[in-house]
């Protein structure tokens, strides 16, 4: 049986694809954080919604992520997500990996709904750089 947050994560790459960040803000904790880019981290959700907004204009507003391979581990109201998250894009100069391994963390809110807390598409790059 395919883990909740596998479609949870769908919807997530859904809303950057067609640019709905309003919808998306909705997927985060109020004190989440993205990792932009290595030594780059947007803190809550209305500097993430500009960190998107931005990301979105650097792809040409091309941005369309999907997940490959992904291990999620649960522990209580907290989960871990290791995701190979593939980036297409309509730009050919980026200086960044299209193939990632992410991490991301997701918190259960009050509701019993997952919300992700960290959003690092980097993953363990981040350690590299």
């Amino acid at each position: 049986m395919e883990h909740e947050l596998k479609n949870f994560i769908k919807k997530c790459d859904l809303a950057i694809k067609q640019e709905d960040f309003d919808t998306l803000m909705n997927y985060y904790t109020e004190d989440a954080i993205l990792v932009v880019k290595p030594g780059m981290i947007a803190r809550g959700r209305e500097d993430i919604k500009k960190a998107f907004i931005a990301i979105a204009k650097y792809f040409n507003n091309s941005l369309v992520p999907t997940q490959g391979e992904m291990i999620i581990l649960e522990a209580g109201d907290t989960a871990l997500v290791i995701s190979q998250t593939l980036l297409d894009a309509d730009k050919n100069d980026n200086e960044y990996s299209m193939d990632r391994k992410a991490t991301y963390v997701f918190k259960k809110n009050s509701q019993g709904v997952w919300l992700c807390a960290i959003d690092n598409s980097y993953g363990t790059e981040l350690i590299d750089k």
